[in-house]
């Protein structure tokens, strides 16, 4: 008796045991739910962190033919021979892109910059390369020749605009990457539009290409389709009625200087905005993916959107232009931009450019002159 008696006091006890309250039981299983996230956001993370790898560098570019010497042939090595200089060292983890856009109507690059971005010491170097800048001309197959940059990818494709760009800078391409005009209107709306300075008025009509631009100077609030109308206009249109017709003038004073410094400071405002919202990584990602045309893999691009969301625009940057002359006729063509070989060096050391441990040398530049 006295056993079962304690068995029945035990049982008593036990049945008294409170119960967790709905509001307690919900902490409980939001803690799960919590721990059990961070978990799959940690190992997501790792998971990334070995994905994302630095990418391989580029080779360094055959040097400059001199004059009185012989192209190799196929086969032979443009390298220097083992008794000549050794070849240039590269900064470690610091890579060099070309960015480009192509002209709606003409197919030929219309927007062209080279970026070298030091993901160790998170400085970056942008350039503009000028649209009529000035090169040694290749031949094509019907014996006509171009002796414009922009034409290069018009003629020979990306590749051949990549080998351009490096003989002109002497410095090794590693990626490029070529965005169409949809995928920048879609950007611009998928951070919410950009407050951005427009450094001259607008008012451009050409019914033609359906294109119709009245922007004014000054900061303005712009949307997708108008920051593209911002980066392409070049021309303002007036009707002269002396005579009836339509005429143009540049937009700006200094023809498509202006015009690619207002690109460049455009790329930078919505880059930094487009950073500076994380939570839309997928949606850049599907931009990306349906826009973009680049020879950069899935790991290269984990790796540089990792370091990228570090980045400092407003200290970190460096923005140029090319120096030169863009008034000169060469081989019967108006309108050619002739580079300044010295300063054009001097930019090159100074401005985030070079990739290398040491300062690039004017022989190492294939630079046209109209003399």
């Amino acid at each position: 008796m006295a056993q079962r008696g304690r068995t029945t006091r035990r049982a008593a006890h036990i049945q008294k045991k409170p119960t967790l309250s709905p509001l307690r039981r919900a902490g409980r299983i939001f803690y799960c739910l919590l721990v059990t996230l961070s978990a799959v956001i940690v190992v997501t993370y790792a998971g990334l962190r070995i994905a994302a790898r630095p990418p391989e560098q580029a080779e360094e570019p055959a040097p400059p033919v001199l004059e009185g010497q012989s192209t190799p042939l196929p086969g032979e090595s443009s390298q220097p021979e083992a008794s000549q200089e050794p070849a240039m060292e590269r900064k470690e983890f610091t890579y060099t892109f070309l960015l480009v856009a192509s002209d709606q109507v003409s197919g030929n690059t219309d927007t062209m910059m080279v970026l070298t971005y030091d993901t160790v010491n998170q400085t970056a170097g942008l350039v503009s390369l000028p649209r009529d800048t000035m090169i040694d001309g290749v031949k094509q197959s019907d014996g006509s020749h171009f002796y414009k940059l922009n034409g290069a990818y018009a003629y020979n494709g990306i590749q051949g605009l990549k080998s351009e760009v490096s003989k002109l800078l002497g410095i090794p391409i590693d990626f490029y990457v070529k965005v169409n005009t949809r995928g920048f209107v879609r950007l611009v709306d998928a951070i919410g539009g950009v407050d951005f300075y427009v450094p001259v008025n607008m008012n451009y009509e050409d019914p033609v290409q359906d294109l119709y631009i009245h922007i004014n100077k000054g900061m303005q609030w712009l949307s997708g389709t108008d920051a593209l109308k911002v980066a392409r206009c070049r021309q303002n249109s007036y009707y002269d009625e002396s005579d009836g017709k339509w005429k143009t003038v540049p937009v700006y004073a200094d023809s498509d200087i202006g015009r690619t410094e207002t690109q460049r400071n455009l790329l930078t405002t919505v880059l930094k905005k487009a950073l500076s919202q994380p939570q839309n990584l997928p949606t850049y990602y599907d931009i990306f993916l349906e826009n973009v045309e680049t020879d950069l893999e899935m790991g290269d691009l984990l790796y540089f959107a990792e370091k990228a969301l570090y980045f400092d625009f407003s200290s970190n940057l460096t923005t140029s232009v090319l120096p030169g002359d863009g008034t000169v006729k060469y081989h019967g063509i108006d309108w050619c931009y002739e580079l300044y070989p010295d300063q054009l060096l001097e930019l090159i050391n100074t401005q985030g450019i070079n990739p290398y441990t040491t300062d690039i040398t004017a022989d190492m530049l294939t630079i046209a002159q109209k003399n």
